[in-house]
């Protein structure tokens, strides 16, 4: 899963918020380097990763990405699926995505000492284009689909990824609805 699905996916609390996103950014053994409430978050992160990862129905939604980037299925589906998120944020939360990405912001702003460089160097691009709320806009998800693709070491391979998505829309959408309250159920009975 990506930032969105991470943060919605995390306990309410400060530190599981910002360990949801370090997830990405923390790799090896954990050992206390970070508060408890941050590791939790890590550990976290990495079930819900692997859960996903083997989950039939995101195998599913990889193949439905071109063979000529199927090697990027997995970053591609994780941008998918935050989309769906945000498309339908209504159905799974009670707070507006605008409200819950401003305390994610607020939170980030407030605790940067506390996140490894590679996030820290993000955030403010994150917050300034607002990456959060903007999942919602399939040209938002185009977008930061190619922002990751020109970090690639090799020349961007993820373009034209978004007609992938838009390409099969509904059927990634049914996999993402069919995907998301097993993943939900899945995250609760791991915290």
């Amino acid at each position: 899963m990506n930032f969105l699905a991470h943060l919605y996916l995390a306990p309410d609390e400060d530190d599981a918020l910002l360990g949801s996103l370090m997830g990405d950014f923390v790799k090896g053994p954990l050992h206390g380097a970070h508060a408890s409430g941050i590791e939790r978050a890590l550990v976290l992160h990495r079930r819900i990763d692997a859960f996903t990862d083997a989950h039939p129905v995101v195998r599913r939604s990889r193949w439905r990405v071109h063979p000529t980037r199927r090697r990027f299925a997995g970053i591609l589906v994780d941008m998918f699926y935050d989309h769906y998120l945000a498309r339908d944020w209504t159905r799974y939360a009670a707070q507006p995505l605008e409200q819950f990405a401003r305390r994610v912001y607020d939170l980030l702003h407030a605790r940067r000492d506390a996140m490894p460089a590679r996030l820290r160097a993000i955030v403010p691009y994150m917050i300034e284009q607002d990456w959060l709320s903007s999942y919602r806009q399939v040209d938002a998800i185009e977008h930061a689909i190619e922002r990751i693709g020109q970090r690639l070491k090799r020349g961007n391979r993820l373009l034209g990824a978004g007609a992938d998505l838009t390409g099969n829309y509904a059927a990634l959408a049914e996999d993402f609805e069919e995907f998301f309250p097993q993943l939900i159920a899945f995250a609760r009975a791991a915290r």
